[in-house]
């Protein structure tokens, strides 16, 4: 694994959207419009953040993609937008402070349960990510994902058009489940596979909750992980969301977080300058070491991981054609250790797209020729085995795992 770009620990901010609210921002407006119509309330947050001990903040560009700004009659306004919104927060910290292009979940669902495909999500981040290229921020960050496909998709177009670090943070509850079903563990070995400089989790729980998480997936990771927890778990009282968890509670889970090899730290919701101050002044006293855990022979379907050995077998090649749902159904009760896929045309590259979700072994795959295997190790939303002369770079970029 590459080396990290930048010093560790880092300590990131806290929420923007909490303090924006606290700032007057009505609800039901669009975020980053109104930011724009407001730059001294954010450059306001943003200074109170670094002063707090921030070394990192994101740029308040969370929703400013084609999907979500098409909502507000915006769609058309992406790359302005982007562009102005990182121009707001360099000034705002000056050219010391790293600058986050942030990115986040686009609300939509892969086919056969939505309307989009892979190449979709591909196209929508893409052309955020240009945006955000070409305003000049040090890394990305995609945060709050629900689904590994999107994860999957984000990295993809952001290594399209540039070679800054890529760093993302999913959302699970409490068992470490995405909403899409996938595990902490899975999607930590499928986009550290795709080469991601740093994973972790951001939102939905308190810190409590994210350290059992972060020591099952701490034995693969091979990156450094990232925390920003919500200040505790949301309570609605008097029609008003509230966090109740104090700055001290909040950095009281400080060392746990870096025994599980986290070095990137910061909050979500309801955490403000107070939080990180307390989290700053915690990370003084702890010896922060990135982990070092094994995941170069392991595989993972959308959900689960499967670590391999020079003894499995993939059993009977299937060949993907019309009927690849019902033998896929078949292949997860045979007595064997993986499933073997062969793509020999682009129909048989559809029906694997679209039933892929069916894949609940290890998957190797093979192709008639190599652009059909790359486009099936492009739209497989997990980490498969492809056999050893087949391997190349390009298919690497995507986690293949070459056969021994």
């Amino acid at each position: 694994m590459k080396p990290f770009p930048f010093p560790l620990p880092l300590v990131l901010d806290g929420s923007t959207g909490v303090m924006l609210s606290a700032a007057g921002m009505p609800e039901g407006v669009c975020t980053e419009q109104w930011v724009l119509e407001h730059p001294d309330i954010l450059r306001a947050i943003q200074q109170k953040y670094v002063q707090a001990g921030s070394q990192a903040v994101y740029a308040p560009t969370f929703c400013a993609n084609r999907v979500k700004l098409a909502g507000y009659g915006l769609a058309d306004r992406v790359t302005e937008m982007n562009r102005a919104l990182v121009a707001l927060s360099r000034d705002a910290v000056g050219e010391q402070i790293l600058v986050g292009g942030d990115m986040t979940s686009l609300g939509l669902f892969l086919k056969p349960f939505g309307e989009a495909s892979f190449e979709d999500f591909v196209k929508v981040y893409r052309e955020q990510a240009e945006a955000l290229e070409s305003a000049g921020v040090d890394f990305f960050i995609v945060e709050t994902l629900m689904s590994l496909a999107e994860a999957r998709a984000a990295v993809t177009a952001i290594r399209s058009v540039s070679e800054k670090p890529v760093w993302i943070t999913v959302t699970c509850d409490e068992r470490g489940r995405m909403l899409s079903g996938t595990s902490a563990a899975a999607a930590l070995v499928v986009l550290q596979g795709m080469g991601v400089d740093a994973f972790g989790l951001n939102c939905s729980v308190g810190p409590d909750a994210m350290v059992p998480v972060l020591r099952e997936i701490a034995p693969y990771a091979q990156i450094p992980l990232i925390v920003k927890p919500n200040a505790g778990l949301p309570c609605v009282e008097n029609g008003c969301t509230v966090f109740h968890l104090t700055p001290e509670e909040f950095a009281s889970h400080t060392r746990d977080f870096a025994a599980c090899g986290v070095a990137v730290f910061g909050g979500c919701c309801g955490t403000d300058d107070r939080h990180i101050a307390a989290l700053a002044r915690e990370l003084k006293q702890i010896a922060v070491q990135p982990p070092c855990g094994d995941a170069e022979r392991v595989c993972a379907s959308d959900r689960e991981i499967f670590p391999l050995d020079d003894s499995m077998s993939f059993g009977e090649r299937i060949m993907a054609s019309d009927e690849l749902a019902d033998d896929l159904m078949d292949a997860d009760e045979e007595d064997t250790d993986g499933v073997w896929l062969h793509i020999e045309d682009e129909t048989g590259l559809a029906a694997f797209e679209e039933n892929q979700y069916l894949v609940r072994k290890p998957l190797k795959l093979t192709a008639s020729m190599q652009e059909l295997l790359f486009a099936a190790f492009r739209v497989y939303q997990g980490r498969a085995v492809c056999e050893k002369q087949a391997w190349t770079p390009e298919l690497a970029a995507f986690g293949a795992i070459s056969q021994e």
